[in-house]
């Protein structure tokens, strides 16, 4: 299938352009126009198009859903809508996707198979979202809980990022200290102990062999990193490492509880929001285990379902496994016997997105003297390494 940029005209003269994704071939797309009433003028393969995709950010998405729901509520049409902002679009990769959206409607597909296709793009919870609103009749409902929905999580990867920004920077300029000192400093030193005749001690010795590698066979070094990216992104392919990897961040030292909070997190707020929209509670399960993205809770996902099915609660059910905390089973039961199971789950999360706050600063406070130490220990090893063969000379002059 390729992607055309064409030409066409209406009943009435009038010439207007777009794109068109998913056809052939020109006679295709010419078929496909004429069933809309227009005739095509001009059209051109566009190549690079699909790879645009790639350049969109959550936050534009965020904003999209926001207005979409909008427009919807105000009672304009969904390919009107969705013409406004194809027009208002800064972003020519939205552009594009927005008008093979459109265009999509516009021959009959349903908005979640339209919207389906660029998957990559919109979540498996958006989709959830938009088949639950075009079924329940409250679409402009559904589009607005899906808003609210993706700015929490756009808020929450925000917040772990940043809170992290700190440890990597110091990681960055540990490598920058180390990298100048092994390129420029460790040569000067070399010469002049060459010069001096003095025995080298092992560290300093390893040093010179290091820097001589790394000035003289930085092309093999540049071979090697890229060799071993492209076996980690080979090995990421296999199913079973990636569940094997799955599994070792839920217990992982260190980062394991938060990890396991943070799918939680985006597990529960998911099932919450697609059951309020009115998906059933399997439905919403098997749509909440897809957006988290680890093996492992899919699996626990099936169990869930299972469970469901043979008619245990909610709350029953998620007491089986332990990663799910007790307050969240907590509001489960409570919800249940309330008739309100989705709004007290929204208020569970709530509180252990709050957790995950403090378990990030927990976190930092201890990362950040340790990334410290590590950082001083090794610049003073180097330095010592550097310095050895300098101080058994001085203490042969005395």
């Amino acid at each position: 299938m390729a992607v055309y940029a064409y030409i066409a005209k209406d009943e009435a003269g009038n010439k207007f352009s777009g794109t068109y994704s998913d056809i052939d071939n020109v006679t295709g797309l010419r078929k496909e126009l004429s069933k809309m009433g227009y005739v095509l003028v001009k059209a051109r393969r566009n190549k690079t198009a699909l790879q645009k995709r790639k350049k969109i950010k959550q936050s534009e998405v965020v904003m999209f859903t926001y207005e979409f729901a909008g427009m919807c509520s105000a009672g304009l049409s969904i390919t009107k809508s969705l013409e406004a902002f194809e027009q208002q679009a800064e972003n020519r990769a939205f552009k594009y996707i927005l008008s093979d959206i459109r265009q999509s409607v516009e021959t009959g597909s349903t908005l979640k198979d339209a919207f389906e296709k660029h998957r990559d793009i919109f979540s498996d919870f958006f989709l959830g979202m938009l088949e639950a609103g075009e079924s329940g009749g409250n679409l402009s409902k559904t589009l607005e809980m899906s808003a609210s929905y993706l700015e929490k999580q756009l808020e929450l990867k925000q917040k772990v990022r940043a809170a992290f920004a700190y440890p990597i920077i110091v990681g960055v300029m540990s490598f920058v200290i180390v990298a100048a000192l092994i390129i420029f400093v460790v040569p000067v030193f070399s010469k002049l102990y060459q010069q001096l005749r003095v025995p080298l001690p092992g560290p300093t010795q390893g040093l010179i062999v290091l820097s001589s590698l790394v000035r003289h066979w930085w092309w093999a070094v540049l071979l090697f990193a890229a060799g071993v990216a492209l076996l980690f992104k080979q090995l990421s392919k296999d199913a079973h490492l990636r569940a094997r990897w799955d599994i070792f961040k839920l217990n992982m030292p260190v980062f394991s509880k938060l990890n396991r909070m943070v799918a939680v997190s985006r597990f529960m707020r998911t099932f919450a929001m697609l059951v309020s929209a009115g998906v059933s509670l399997v439905r919403a399960l098997d749509v909440a285990g897809a957006v988290v993205r680890n093996s492992r809770v899919t699996e626990i996902t099936g169990q869930l379902q299972q469970s469901i099915q043979t008619g245990s609660s909610v709350a029953d059910s998620l007491k089986n496994h332990r990663i799910f905390p007790p307050v969240i089973i907590q509001l489960a039961a409570s919800g249940e016997e309330a008739g309100a199971l989705s709004e007290m789950l929204n208020k569970g999360v709530d509180f252990l997105d709050k957790d995950i706050d403090r378990t990030i600063s927990a976190l930092l406070v201890k990362l950040e003297p340790a990334m410290t130490v590590v950082m001083g220990a090794l610049v003073g090893f180097l330095l010592m390494g550097v310095y050895l063969p300098m101080f058994d000379y001085m203490r042969h002059l005395k």
